[in-house]
């Protein structure tokens, strides 16, 4: 046999395999780019398929291109197309906030102080970095326990973080026990429960009872670095509202375990920016162990708690610098008495390692301070509501003059009252404004809760609002949810709902609407307008400052209701996506929640046009009968329960 020549065979052969091994990973990498780390798409304009498989979606369909084309955001109406499909993130983005993400911080290699926190404070992805995709839940996810059940237990499923049960197991915060988490009321400082820690907390201010409601003049409370927020939890018995604050930092899912209990809390810190609120916006201030350093950038994260408080405010502080049993504590204790005492705030009461302050009525204290003294005063430009990405400022925030006088006959409410109804009021008038003891509600001029929920608060003045209007909105707003409740009917059951979120509260009259519903509601006033949310905190309840053109600060599925009044209608002009709303909207929405869109018609058929894809269902329609309102429509919808085809798997 002869042998030809080499023709070079296994030559090509590994050439060609080496072709096909590089074009193989050029489409792994296309595909990836894709799919993203999280199996999903950049970009507002073009929500396609992606191949992601989910139950109860729709493999077969795709959609590409622009969605609408049309001189509004909302398209032309009924004949546009209906989108079928939203791409799914992967299962690991199950707990993903946006502008809170620290790959997101990673990745853009952003130049941050971390001695400031300023990791930990919101940074947003720009619009060709937002992830345009469904947020799964979590393999095993149930419909949460209800109120008030959820308070001591939650399902493990729901958030499978176990982490903080061992790393605080001398502290009962959390126990694991079976397919549920219990908490067994304990924090750092309280490790036998909070209920006994805020008895003590109302003894030291001699209050009847040891009841820290005061007869209802503390309603509400600011709970900074609140651990999984007992101490805002147990405050609800007693009528008080705590905003329980605390960062997305190593303990990450604290505010997700409040949330997912039921009590209001959110993802913040005491960073370089103003926290949301506006001045005197609580009645108490406290901190268990919460480990800030109050010291730091001449006092001013305490001097953001000082615009926080009200005229008379008390901040509650709980550490071992109180106690000052070491060379350390002392120093410290020492540095925070004098800082403490030029701001001219006062020892209310020390007991062990739990110290009171309060802050002063008037501006006299501050008048009287030698000049140069440190903190200044901060400049009469300065806006103390200005509170959206305004930086902090180290500087005294001091009273205006209607902060300052308080007259029975002046109070708006007082005005209009007949003789019989101002009998009726003067006793608890008294009791808020006039008795020394009481001191912390006259300076702020409000009544008791919960009387002064639908009493006209005096700031109303700052925006030109008069008293008949602010009753003529308590009045409207109580038809309106009235008439939600009849649209709902039997899919409300009196536990259906706990966490809610108005999107667009104004003075707070939604909310004030549903005090007699087991609920809690998350008052948003947006970033551009007036700065209503004053009015809010004025009234009792509690809410924040955002804009609806980026991600919310919570974590995904902590909210039972959204009620969203011309949000979408005030998106236009500001050049933000209302997809991007939507399937933000979708991601704070729990399983089987509801959303209430109160909205001009070419917004109702946008949204119908993707309930589909959002796998949302229509409870009702209903078209508004008041006179003011044209051509607006009141759609409610119901998120539907899916989970993803590997976390079906994973069940299996």
């Amino acid at each position: 046999m002869t042998r030809g020549r080499d023709d070079g065979g296994p030559k090509k052969r590994l050439v060609a395999s080496l072709l096909i091994l590089v074009a193989f990973v050029c489409f792994l990498y296309a595909y990836s780019r894709n799919q993203g780390s999280s199996a999903l798409e950049y970009g507002s304009k073009s929500l396609r398929k992606l191949g992601s498989s989910y139950w109860g979606g729709d493999e077969d369909t795709d959609i590409g291109g622009k969605l609408y084309e049309s001189s509004s955001i909302f398209g032309g109406g009924e004949n546009d197309a209906m989108l079928k499909s939203i791409p799914v993130c992967d299962d690991h983005h199950s707990e993903l906030i946006p502008c809170l993400d620290r790959h997101f911080i990673y990745q853009t290699r952003l130049k941050l102080d971390l001695s400031l926190m300023e990791h930990y404070e919101r940074h947003c992805p720009p619009p060709e970095r937002r992830y345009n995709c469904l947020i799964p839940p979590p393999a095993g996810y149930k419909v949460p326990i209800k109120w008030p059940t959820s308070r001591d237990e939650v399902w493990k499923a729901n958030i499978p973080h176990t982490h903080l049960a061992t790393e605080k197991s001398d502290q009962n915060w959390m126990v694991v026990r079976g397919d549920k988490i219990s908490f067994p009321g304990g924090g750092t400082h309280f490790h036998y429960g909070a209920d006994k820690y805020i008895a003590q907390i109302a003894n030291m201010l001699n209050f009847p009872k040891n009841n820290l409601n005061n007869g209802g003049r503390i309603r509400t409370v600011l709970d900074v670095g609140c651990g999984v927020a007992s101490f805002g939890a147990y405050l609800l018995s007693s009528d008080i509202i705590a905003m329980s604050l605390a960062p997305n930092d190593v303990h990450q899912n604290q505010i997700q375990f409040a949330l997912e209990r039921g009590i209001p809390a959110y993802l913040g810190v005491l960073g370089t920016k103003r926290l949301p609120y506006p001045s005197r916006s609580f009645e108490l201030a406290h901190c268990s162990r919460c480990r800030i350093d109050w010291l730091q950038r001449n006092g001013i994260l305490l001097l953001e708690l000082d615009r926080l408080l009200r005229p008379g405010g008390y901040f509650a502080y709980s550490s071992p610098e109180a106690y000052a049993q070491d060379d350390e504590d002392r120093r410290i204790w020492r540095k925070m008495s004098a800082l403490v005492e030029r701001m001219c705030w006062k020892i209310a009461a020390k007991r062990n390692q739990t110290v009171i302050w309060v802050k002063p009525l008037t501006n006299d204290c501050y008048m009287k301070r030698d000049s140069g003294t440190l903190p200044p005063l901060c400049r009469s430009d300065d806006d103390p509501d200005a509170v959206w990405g305004t930086p902090m400022e180290a500087c005294i925030t001091p009273y205006s003059d209607l902060d300052q006088t308080c007259n029975w006959n002046d109070h708006e409410h007082v005005k209009i009252a007949t003789p019989i109804e101002k009998q009726q009021l003067l006793p608890a008038f008294s009791a808020a404004l006039l008795a020394p003891e009481n001191h912390q509600a006259r300076g702020s001029g409000l009544l008791p809760w919960p009387a002064r929920l639908t009493s006209p608060p005096p700031r109303l003045a700052d925006f030109g609002y008069t008293n008949d209007m602010f009753e003529r909105d308590t009045e409207v707003w109580q038809q309106r949810v009235d008439n939600y409740w009849n649209i709902m009917g039997a899919k409300i059951e009196p536990d259906t709902l706990r966490n809610v979120m108005d999107m667009k509260a104004n003075m707070g009259s939604f909310a004030a609407a549903l005090k007699d519903k087991n609920v809690w509601v998350m008052n948003v006033v947006p970033e551009d307008g007036p700065s209503t949310l004053k009015i809010v905190f004025d009234r009792g309840l509690i809410g924040t400052t955002h804009s609806w053109c980026e991600s919310f600060s919570t974590y995904p599925r902590t909210y039972d209701l959204l009620h969203a009044w011309t949000v979408f209608t005030d998106m236009e002009g500001k050049g933000c996506s209302p997809e991007d709303l939507l399937i933000e909207i979708d991601r704070i929405l729990r399983p089987t929640g509801f959303v209430i869109i109160r909205d001009k018609l070419t917004v109702i058929e946008f949204v119908k046009n993707h309930l589909t894809a959002l796998h949302w269902e229509a409870v009702g329609t209903a078209d508004s009968d008041q006179e003011d309102e044209d051509n607006v429509v009141v759609f409610i919808i119901q998120k539907k329960i899916w989970r993803t085809s590997q976390s079906l798997k994973e069940l299996d």
